[in-house]
């Protein structure tokens, strides 16, 4: 397999749709590893609605009423990511939506400009790790993994996991501590992965936290590595 970076992407003999499609995958998984949300609230993100920018970082806002458990989400994505979305959205982004400029959907489908739908996303994701990784990660195995990190990596933070994933803790029940336990947690999962990404040798504690390490070091934007631009009907 070759490995592209973004400006690799971007100089590719492809066609624009084809260099914004590998662009988009890498974000998709990357913003996916960081921040392991459900793959319906992922797949629905909308920019301005959902996926906000406060001040320089990007934030991912859920309320009540988008949440399985009815509690607000609000989680910071990692500063690594800022300028690669930013780049997404401002230069490719608009080649996939091509003149159908009609959705604030984060994610676009190359062949109807509109927004990919959660079964399509699911598929991509499943399709685009397999080629990049040899292993077929779906987004929920992605909260799998999270899960598995947070509890080996994680041990003084208590409820990191469940925090991280929005699952409901029977002890939390203020709503405002509830936000503030997802805030702190996205920050706290952020840091352990990029401890991750920096560690030459990855830990051999936990098979599903190894899968983490392995896909936050080689999926990431900056780094993603996948087969020769092809053109694919997403």
């Amino acid at each position: 397999m070759e490995k592209f970076s973004i400006a690799e992407a971007e100089s590719s003999a492809g066609t624009a749709v084809a260099r914004a499609k590998v662009v988009r995958d890498g974000l998709m998984i990357a913003l996916l590893a960081f921040c392991p949300n459900r793959q319906k609230n992922f797949a629905a993100l909308e920019i301005g609605k959902t996926f906000q920018k406060i001040g320089n970082s990007w934030w991912i806002v859920l309320d009540r009423r988008h949440t399985k458990t009815r509690r607000p989400d609000e989680r910071r994505v990692a500063d690594i990511l800022t300028p690669h979305i930013d780049r997404y959205l401002r230069q490719w982004r608009p080649i996939l939506l091509g003149s159908k400029a009609t959705t604030n959907a984060l994610w676009i489908s190359s062949t109807t400009g509109q927004a990919l739908t959660t079964k399509n996303m699911g598929t991509l994701i499943s399709k685009v790790t397999l080629e990049c990784l040899g292993v077929d990660v779906s987004p929920h195995l992605f909260r799998t993994a999270a899960a598995s990190t947070a509890a080996a990596y994680g041990g003084d933070t208590p409820h990191l996991a469940s925090a991280v994933l929005g699952h409901t803790d029977p002890r939390v029940t203020e709503e405002h501590y509830n936000r503030a336990t997802s805030m702190s947690a996205a920050r706290v999962y952020a840091d352990i992965v990029e401890d991750l990404r920096r560690t030459p040798e990855a830990p051999e504690a936990d098979p599903s936290a190894h899968e983490m390490i392995v896909a936050s070091r080689a999926v990431t934007p900056a780094t993603f590595r996948r087969q020769p631009i092809v053109a694919t009907k997403t």
